[in-house]
């Protein structure tokens, strides 16, 4: 529980100042600033706090439109509601002075001053050495690395929102330079070249001096030295999904990406690559940002590199004549609204068959029972599935207006719990109204159908040539990829339904919510399927 700090705990000594305390004009100073400090756990037998270094602020004062909390340790934070958060890092009782300008109209300001004191027992020397190599090291954003830049909500600890493709935002992010150091006291040193260009979020372009509706590059200068201090993170990640540490740059530095935080949270940090989240937003909506790094300028990050090598299973459909029924369950008819999504198509078990080395599933315009196109949906369910590991699926795609071929998974449970708590995962989905746009998707409760997660890819071809689909699926993320290049990366967590066993679902559907308009010229076209395998 937080207690607040007494004047005697805290030795709080006041110290002020006024600029302009009187109205002239629009120009109104701010009056009555008063400081509150709470430390996290202080009591009478730990005046100090609990060790954690954390501290809450709250500044008011009449006539304020905003407040600039200087914490003491070179850090610094602009805050218009008069509320902070920080957590101070230096080992053992320090104690700190405590600034906060009051800013009023027309620019006028009144600053108070209070001293604090305040326990910290964090120390982390495996990421200060990993973080500047032990005496400097530059970081890139790792801009061909699948999930670079992603945004989602504080909550899911995932980049459900966004998540970018490989190189698909703007330059002047991918050209920064950040060097993190250690000076001859052994302080944490921050540096960012940014060759006088930040990419800045929509919701602050008025501080690069810009307006409008996107993200944009803007002219903004972050030269000049600042430090870093490490913490403990108190942003409430589970702790297999973090290191458990943050840092906070001085003088409100940032991570390439403004975002308007200076504070970070390490998930993952090796030698050559870093992945930080900030929250950031307002106090009704905030958000969390993810950024990853690199240490190699330039790298390759969009190869998949697979970490499951073993063959646990294949479909090599090698033997003609219809799917092996011990492993291929057919659904018959339209389902309940054309399997929930308005398809208009009726599944037999004469449009699948085996031949020549493929399965081929045929999407037809032909009359049958009351609809006007048949194909055919499989599935392994009871029969084989698996959890984490590699899918691969060669196939070549059907064409036409309409038409949806689907390669994917949902979870084993299915007729227990039902969709989309069991989990869904698209390893392709293809509209024939958008030939050679191929789709990577996840469904999960709050985030399906229309709202599902999804990420797309351009393959010439995918109707002419066979191609490789692959998802590699673990605990810690599933990752989409078509011929080996990955263009979708999805955070997995304890709180998504993708950490159990999933079955294998192929067909093609006609029209519906996601295949739209039917050529009405169409008469014919088929998916074919050259082999499944997974691997462990």
């Amino acid at each position: 529980m937080i207690k607040k700090l007494s004047l005697l705990l805290c030795l709080i000594l006041v110290m002020g100042c006024q600029e302009d305390d009187a109205k002239f004009g629009q120009l109104q100073a701010p009056t009555n600033l008063q400081i509150q400090v709470e430390v996290l756990n202080a009591d009478n037998d730990n005046p100090f706090g609990d060790g954690s270094g954390s501290v809450n602020f709250t500044a008011t004062a009449e006539n304020a439109i905003s407040y600039k909390f200087d914490f003491g340790d070179n850090v610094t934070q602009v805050q218009p509601g008069g509320l902070a958060s920080h957590t101070y890092s230096n080992e053992g009782v320090n104690d700190y002075l405590v600034t906060v300008v009051a800013t009023g109209t027309g620019g006028t300001t009144t600053t108070e001053t209070i001293a604090i004191s305040v326990l910290s027992n964090f120390d982390d020397p495996i990421t200060e050495e990993l973080l500047t190599g032990g005496s400097s090291k530059t970081w890139f954003v790792a801009s061909q690395t699948p999930g670079h830049l992603g945004v989602g909500p504080i909550d899911t600890f995932t980049p459900d929102y966004f998540s970018a493709a490989p190189n698909q935002l703007a330059e002047c992010l991918y050209d920064d330079e950040i060097t993190f150091g250690l000076d001859n006291n052994d302080n944490i040193t921050f540096n960012h070249n940014n060759n006088d260009i930040t990419f800045f979020n929509v919701e602050f372009l008025n501080v690069g001096g810009g307006g409008g509706d996107s993200d944009q590059c803007l002219p903004y200068n972050t030269s000049g030295n600042k430090f870093v201090s490490l913490a403990g993170a108190n942003f409430g990640v589970p702790e297999d999904l973090t290191t458990g540490t943050q840092f906070t740059i001085s003088d409100e530095g940032f991570m390439s990406y403004y975002i308007n935080t200076s504070t970070y949270e390490i998930l993952e940090i090796t030698q050559d690559y870093m992945h930080i989240r900030a929250i950031s937003g307002s106090a009704s909506n905030p958000l969390a940002w993810y950024l990853k790094f690199t240490t190699n300028e330039g790298s390759q990050g969009n190869q998949l590199e697979t970490e499951f090598t073993d063959l646990i299973w294949t479909e090599e459909f090698d033997v003609d004549g219809p799917p092996n029924p011990d492993v291929w369950n057919f659904e018959v008819g339209n389902g309940d609204n054309g399997w929930g999504n308005q398809e208009l198509q009726y599944y037999t078990e004469n449009n699948a068959e085996v031949s020549d080395g493929t399965l081929k599933i045929n999407l037809i315009a032909e009359s049958i029972n009351g609809y006007n196109y048949s194909s055919s949906r499989i599935n392994t369910l009871n029969n084989f599935d698996f959890n984490y590991g590699r899918i691969e699926i060669r196939a070549k795609l059907p064409e036409g207006g309409g038409t949806w071929p689907a390669l994917w998974m949902m979870g084993s449970n299915f007729p227990d719990v039902g969709w989309p708590f069991c989990g869904e995962i698209d390893i392709m989905e293809h509209r024939g109204n958008e030939q050679d746009v191929i789709h990577g998707t996840l469904h999960f409760p709050g985030n399906s159908g229309g709202d599902a997660i999804s990420q797309t890819t351009n393959v010439p071809g995918v109707s002419q040539e066979f191609n490789n689909y692959t998802v590699e699926w673990s605990s810690e993320n599933i990752q989409f990829a078509v011929n080996n290049e990955v263009y979708h990366v999805f955070e997995n967590n304890s709180s998504v339904p993708f950490n159990d066993p999933f079955f294998i679902i192929l067909n093609v559907a006609m029209g519906g919510t996601f295949g739209g308009t039917v050529d009405p010229n169409f008469s014919q076209s088929t998916m074919e399927i050259d082999y499944i395998r997974v691997y462990q």
